[in-house]
Order: C-alpha cells, then sequence, then structure tokens
C-alpha cells in the first residue's frame, strides 16, 4: 500500500515540521521545557490522487506469549510478533535491566521492569537480521548480558512497527485514547483528516506541565489515558498520546525522540503516514 508521507514535530511534543532525530530509542535524563509550543502541520511528500473516505480498521494489537518465548529463569524473549512489527520480553532481578534490539550497526537500548512484567517494543528498522539481548546492571553504568538471542525479520507489512502498541504507547480497544479517536476517525472523512482533528484535540485539551519537565526521572513511561485525564504533560505525553489515537484508528504513527535546534533540546514529536 502506497502512504504518503508525513513528518510533525510540537517542540511541547507534537507536531513541528522537522526530519532529524531517531525513532523510539529509550529516554534518558532530565527533559527542558520548551521554548514554545508551535503548531505547524505541513506535508512533506504528497501526491495529487484524491484519497477515499477514511473508515479505520480492525485495530492492530501486540502481547507477550510466554509458551512460545525462549530464554532461561531469568528472562524470556518472544519473537512471535516478529512479522507484525514487535518483539516482547519479561525479565526478573533484584538489578536493573535493560533491553537491546540490535540490527546491523543501530542498536536501540530500552529500560524494562524488572518484576517479570512484559515489555513490547518496535521494531523500526525494517527486515533483516536481528539480535536481541537483555542486560543486567552490575556496577555503575556496566551490564552484563542474561540472554540473548537472534532472528531474521521479515515484516508483514513495512508499517506493522508504527501501528501496534508499545511500551512507549500505550493502549488498548477500552483505552480513553481509542474512544476518543474512534469518535473523532467518524467525522474525519479522510486518514490525514484524522491526523487533523487528533492534532487539534491535543492543542485544545493538554498543557505543557513545566513541573514535570523539570522533575522526570530516567526510565519515565507516559500513559496517554493518564495524559487526556489530567490535561497536561511533558513532550513524551503529548507525542505517546498522538501515537495511540493515530495508531489504534490504523494510521502509522512513529515515536522520534531527538534534539531540537537552536539549543539542543531533547524533545519527542511524531511521524507519521497517510
Amino acid at each position: 500500500m502506497h502512504r504518503n508521507k508525513r513528518i510533525a514535530l510540537l517542540l511541547a511534543g507534537l507536531l513541528l515540521l522537522t526530519a532529524c532525530g531517531e525513532a523510539e530509542p529509550a529516554p534518558a535524563g532530565q527533559e527542558p521545557v520548551p521554548a514554545e509550543q508551535t503548531q505547524t502541520l505541513e506535508t512533506v511528500e504528497d501526491n495529487a490522487t484524491p484519497t477515499c473516505p477514511y473508515i479505520a480498521p480492525t485495530m492492530a494489537t501486540a502481547s507477550f506469549n510466554e509458551s512460545g518465548a525462549k530464554g532461561n529463569a531469568k528472562c524470556k524473549i518472544d519473537l512471535s510478533g516478529t512479522a507484525n512489527g514487535y518483539v516482547a520480553v519479561s525479565a526478573k532481578s533484584d538489578k536493573r535491566l535493560k533491553f537491546q534490539v540490535v540490527k546491523g550497526q543501530t542498536t536501540y537500548n530500552y529500560d524494562i521492569r524488572s518484576d517479570g512484567t512484559p515489555s513490547i517494543f518496535p521494531l523500526q528498522s525494517g527486515d533483516g537480521s536481528y539480535k536481541f539481548r537483555v542486560m543486567e546492571n552490575i556496577h555503575d553504568s556496566k551490564y552484563a548480558e542474561l540472554y540473548a538471542t537472534s532472528a531474521t525479520v521479515k515484516l508483514s507489512d513495512q508499517f506493522a512497527p508504527f501501528l501496534r502498541p508499545s511500551d512507549y504507547c500505550k493502549y488498548n480497544s477500552s483505552s480513553l485514547s481509542v474512544q476518543k479517536s474512534a469518535e473523532l476517525a467518524k467525522n474525519a472523512g479522510t486518514a490525514l483528516g484524522l491526523v487533523t482533528a487528533v492534532y487539534d484535540e491535543i492543542c485544545r485539551t493538554v498543557r505543557y506541565d513545566d513541573y514535570k519537565a523539570s522533575t522526570v526521572k530516567s526510565g519515565y513511561l507516559p500513559d496517554p489515558d493518564e495524559t487526556m485525564r489530567t490535561g497536561k504533560g511533558i513532550c513524551f505525553d503529548y507525542a505517546s498520546l498522538a501515537a495511540a489515537m493515530l495508531r489504534s484508528q490504523g494510521v502509522p504513527c512513529k515515536l522520534i525522540f531527538g534534539y531540537v535546534s537552536p539549543n539542543d533540546l531533547y524533545h519527542a514529536w511524531n511521524m507519521f503516514w497517510t
């Protein structure tokens, strides 16, 4: 399926035209306060083909399949969802844990829970050979490998990694974010119309949380529904909420993290395809 590619960034978390940054690495450190919330929505590339009325497909899901997972007494890695664009992991330890997703020269490092709670992460480097490693902290910033496995990934769809929930974008069919986006989709007409409606809704109902920005800890994970309930959040919250609302309605949406000029502020934003 051909999709038009659009990139959007909001310095407070959502949509300002840009093309920099890496997709969904584990955020680290304190997030700075943005200078200003920008409200720009632009097309990066497009064609003149008219779009049909937008009909949301069945919501794509992701889960940890323990019975099919590989591993040892401390950790297990589930590769059953790789064709659908994700890998799942579960581990237990009394120390800090990280999960590595490696393809070629690209490595993504993610914090994972040490109580056995499953985590789900996207395979955003496309088709090819991947290595997955569960790492346990042994001293300061040093980690030792607990378990590793490899897989050759062939995605069922190139957008599959950006159509499902993950640790950075949690939702299910009963989520407030999903219910709201489904409501918006009814009047959207097209996928781009839905993106615009989601953008407007978040700009209207969510404000930037300066205090949270100055106190957020490394390893923080957003909750899209909590952002909706409180009506405030940091850029990670904005981007996660936007991704949940779009992905749940079948619009591929990527979470991106990077430093934004001119002041090299660390931010989260979204890329989407329609």
